[in-house]
This record gives C-alpha cells, structure tokens and sequence, in this order.
C-alpha cells in the first residue's frame, strides 16, 4: 500500500502535537498535555521491558506512519509505552490538591503505572478513562507507563472497522494510545461532571453538577452562550453526592465560529444573563429569558462558568430540540425545533492515511466539518468510531448535526449473510428476529453485556454535545442482539435523542427510524405511520484520482472512468432522492466522505487533498 499524507501530517511538529485541551465540555485553567515522545517496546510476555525499542509519537497508533514506529501490535504481543514528567513543589501542596490523569482512548486493554505502581486498568478502545494519581507521585520527576494488549477482531470487544488483514471495507488494524494523553491539578473537592438538558419549549435549561471527593463543597455555575462549546465529558457516578450549595449565572447566547477556546478574549459576548442557586447532585432548573435556538444555520450556544469552592470550570448547551413530527399529509418527519428538517448525510468514518483513528491536528477535524458543510451536507453519520471531544465540539458551533453510530462488536461476521444475502432481503422487505447469535455472531455471553455498559457510557459521555441529534445502536446487523430492550436502555439514558435502532436491515420494529441501505436497487421509500422513513446509506460511487489512492485493489459500488462521469453519477442520485421527500424520505446518507484505503468511493480523496465530487 502507498503511503499517503495530509497536508497537516506532512507539517506536524512533534514538539506540539495535538495541544489542544482535548475536553470541552468540562474545561478548566490546570492542564498539562503529555503527547509527544514516548519511549515504546513490544514484548512477548507480560513483563515491563528492560530496554525499549525506540520513540513513538504520541498520540498516534504504533500502525501509523505519524508515530515513527509503523509496525503491527499483534493479539499475542504487548505494547509497553514509557515516558517521565517533572512536578515542581508538590510536596508544598499536595495535602491540598490531587492530580488526575486522563487518557483519551487507549485500544484496546492497558494496564498503567505510575512510579512503578498500577494506578489504573481499563478495557474498551474507544472510550475515556482515568486515575487519581495523588498518592503515587513526588516533587520532581515522576515515570508514568503502561502496557497495552489489542485482540482486534479475534474477539468479541468492539472494534469498528479494523481488521488485521485489511480489505474492501474493513481498514487498518491500529492499536494503542491514539488520543490526546493530560493530567490536571485540582483541589482536595473538585467538580466531576456537569450534565445539562435544555428545554426548548419551557424555555429553561436544568443543569446538574456533581463533585468528587467529600461532600460539602459549594458550586456556582456562570452561564454564558455562543456559537460554540466547553462543558462535560467524563462520568463521575461514583462521586455525586448531594448537599452542596452551587450558584448558576448564564451569559447571553451568540454565534462562536473562530476556533478558541471559551475562555478566550474573543468571545462574543460575556455579558451575564440570569443566575440560580442549588445543590450539587440535584438539577436546577433555570429560566432562559433570550432564547435563540440551535440550527445548522445560526448554531447559538450558551456558556456558563461553574465555581466550586477553590474549583473552576466552562461549561456549555445550546436550546434545541430533535423530534419526529407528522406533517400535513400525516407522515412522520425528523425536526429541529418543531420545523421539518430533511437530513442531507454523508458516512464519516474518520480514518486518516498518516495517523488512521487519530487526526493529524484540530485543523484536519474543522477542515472536514467545514468542507461537508460546503457540499451541501447538513448532516453527518459517525459510522461505528467514537472522535475525540474536540470533534463534537466543532460540530456543535459550526452547526452540523451528527448521528453517532455504537462501535460494534462480537465474534468473527458471516457476510455472506449479513451483506450478501441481507441485501436482497431488505430490498424485498424481509426481515428476521435478532435471536440467532450465531448468525449475527453475539454468542458470548461478555460481548454483549460488555456492548451494553458501552453503548451507556457512550451516551453519558456524548450526549452534552447539541448536535448529536441520533444515537445508532446496530450496524448491518454485525453483533446485533436483543435490539428491542438496548433501543429502550438507549431511551432511558437519553431521552432527547432520535434513535436508529438496526441501520440497514434485521429491523425489529423499534426505535425512531425506518433505516434501509441501498446501494444496488432503486430507491425507493416505504413510509410508516410512527417512524421516520430514511436511507441510512447509499452511493458509494467509485473514482480513483491519479496520485492520490494508496491501494492498487478497488472496492466501491459503481466504478466511474473520470470525475466528470462520477459527478453525474452523483447528481442523478441526489435527484432521485429529492423526489422521494415528497413521499416520505426524511434523511439520506451519501458513503462516504472520503476515500480509504481499497474504498475509493470518497467526496474527498484519502489525503484530503483532491474534491472528487462538485
């Protein structure tokens, strides 16, 4: 396979890479970023190495070229990463302040140390953890490790679309620490979450704080809007006791398009609006008197600071509402804000040639978002990847509505029933109940209790960002079980949200959604009387562009000889799809947005250099 780069791969300084404080939506003043050069080492045996093999760049994938290492972590191997930090006069206060690491995701099981101590495990690729480190750090330099095993898709954790051996349209395999590495100083209580649910027709936001440590501690939350957003990302469940008095103070909304963080100087407006007092653990409500609605037009977004004790830190939410609404003619459409809105998708799978699962910096993530937007895109689907926060939060305040698919999981795939022959039974509107493990490839008992305290946590970690309008829970029916009782654990979780509940076929009735993928039939719509009729995904027109494809092998679903062929292919699509709105269609999903590796069925080539489609 050539090796492609980015424009921002092939500029990136490794002494700066990715700085940005990778949580938006709990931001706070103390923040220490710990990607750059690591010390790695593979081993056979679950043994801290002696001697490491060189330097990888963190945070990308040892698979990636960006790394330094390029080389496959294999399901019998460990990953060993090492590296050290220095902490200046912290026995003056260590008494009174606790240091926390984060990671971002580390695929797909680590074990970490700090100082020669574990100090945290963790299991899932694609979701964040950390570790209240206080106790095993000391005035200056400190070694913090950890040792990584990634099984892929030889078993049933969730794993997207990796595979070990890549082909048509399943990638790379990558494995490791691939998102942003940080730790924070706070004090002995500080806040752990900050939860928000907007209600538009109310006219009111209900924010909920949650603090670590003891209770006891008094919490004021500063309120402040704008086109763009800073609060929670983290689950602090075990830590949200009540009893502790907060303060709420909300600034007017506005329209945030540059790219700094809340807190900066340019901010469009920081004039307070309206304050509350409560408790931490319990929701206040509190009246919202300018209410300027979220669309992907004019994506208003509300700051507000939150104060706990010595503790500070932005939050965000925005006033909008997704629903599933019968028109005039009585069939059921997807709206914001009370309005029909007709969901012009594309499939984002968020692979990169130069750093696969990790972006080369944040302005490769806004150059997507801003590009789908220019062709005409209002929605996006986050096919079966969770993105770093820092994707979500552009999204939020450039106005770009995303469905976000559960990383699917479970035993090896039987395509020649779950592609092949689930086409034709879709197209002919047969379905099948979702109780044969074997056939859908969920017979282990841990693989599906491990998808469902996923699928939970991604909501709880996810579901403050404003332009997640859809939770997607099964894909293709690739380690689809029990779909009926996870749409209404989804539902509990979020109740805001639209559900898809099985994207493309083995339907069960459920959810908010009619999801069909055609990329072979004509298109066609059968609208219901409750659910929302869309094409969750079609096209996926090939075109290879000379000098920017890094496969020989091509996979895709229409080869077109040359752009201007590829281009009518695609225009007479979206021309049959806009004469089915009329009778019924409520959202399309164009695969995909960019080209990789085989699938060269992309608006964008891989490297993003080359717009294919106009």
């Amino acid at each position: 396979m050539e090796q492609l780069y980015t424009r921002w791969g092939r500029n990136i300084d490794p002494q700066n890479v990715l700085q940005e404080y990778p949580r938006p939506l709990l931001e706070r003043g103390s923040y220490i970023n710990l990607n750059g050069y690591w010390d790695y080492a593979f081993t056979k045996e679950f043994n801290k190495p002696e001697q490491y093999d060189g330097q990888i760049l963190v945070p990308f994938s040892p698979e990636t070229v960006l790394s330094g290492v390029s080389r496959q972590l294999k399901p019998d191997e460990y990953l060993w990463y090492r590296r050290t930090f220095t902490l200046e006069k912290w026995d003056e206060r260590k008494d009174s302040r606790r240091l926390i690491l984060h990671f971002g995701a580390v695929d797909q099981a680590c074990v970490v140390y700090v100082n020669g101590q574990k100090a945290a495990r963790h299991t899932g690729g694609y979701l964040p953890f950390k570790a209240d480190i206080t106790a095993l750090v000391c005035d200056g330099e400190n070694e913090l490790s950890l040792a990584v095993k990634d099984l892929s898709d030889t078993s049933y954790h969730a794993r997207g679309k990796q595979r070990l051996e890549r082909g048509g349209m399943f990638y790379t395999a990558q494995s490791g620490i691939w998102q942003t590495v940080w730790m924070e100083e706070v004090p002995e209580k500080y806040i752990a979450n900050i939860e928000t649910e907007a209600d538009l027709e109310r006219s009111a936001v209900r924010i909920r704080v949650s603090a670590a440590e003891n209770p006891g501690s008094g919490v004021s939350v500063n309120g402040q809007a704008a086109h763009t957003g800073a609060p929670s990302d983290e689950e602090e469940a075990e830590s949200s006791q009540a009893g502790h008095p907060i303060t709420i103070q909300i600034r007017h909304p506005g329209l945030y398009t540059d790219n700094d963080s809340p807190e900066s100087k340019n901010q469009p407006n920081t004039q307070q609006m309206c304050s509350a007092s409560g408790i931490t653990g319990d929701w206040v409500e509190i009246p919202i008197p300018d209410i300027r609605p979220w669309t992907c037009e004019t994506p208003y977004l509300y700051f507000f600071t939150v104060t706990m004790g010595e503790d500070r830190a932005e939050s965000y939410f925005a006033m909008r509402k997704f629903s599933i609404e019968k028109d005039e003619d009585g069939i059921p459409r997807i709206c914001l804000n009370g309005k029909v809105q007709f969901q012009n998708g594309v499939l984002d799978q968020g692979y990169w040639p130069d750093g696969l699962y990790t972006a080369p910096s944040d302005e490769a993530l806004i150059f997507d978002i801003t590009e789908m937007k220019k062709s005409g895109f209002n929605m996006v689907r986050k096919h079966i990847k969770i993105e770093p926060q820092r994707w979500y939060w552009h999204c939020d305040r450039l106005g770009l509505v995303v469905w976000q698919d559960m990383v699917n999981g479970g035993g090896a795939y039987k395509y020649w029933f779950v592609t092949y022959l689930a086409t034709v039974m879709s197209w002919r509107g047969i379905t099948m109940k979702d109780d044969h493990p074997w056939l859908l490839a969920r017979r282990d008992r841990a693989g599906r209790a491990e998808f469902v305290r996923e699928m939970k946590e991604t909501i709880r970690i996810l579901k403050g960002h404003p332009s997640i309008g859809t939770w997607v829970i099964f894909n293709e029916g690739w380690g689809q079980f029990q779909t009926e009782a996870l749409t209404r654990i989804a539902k509990e979780e979020d109740p805001s949200r639209l559900i898809d509940a099985a994207s493309g076929w083995f339907d069960q009735g459920g959810g908010d959604l009619q999801s069909v993928h055609n990329y072979f039939f004509k298109l066609k719509v059968r609208p219901e009387k409750e659910r929302a009729a869309v094409l969750s995904e079609i096209g996926g027109h090939t075109y290879r562009e000379p000098g920017h494809s890094a496969c020989e092998e091509l996979y895709g679903y229409g080869a077109c000889r040359d752009k201007e062929t590829l281009g009518k292919a695609y225009r007479d699509l979206t021309d049959k799809v806009r004469a089915l709105i009329p009778q019924g269609l409520c959202a399309s999903v164009y695969t995909q947005w960019t080209d990789i590796e085989e699938e060269i069925n992309g608006v964008y080539t891989w490297d993003r250099e080359v717009r294919k489609i106009f």
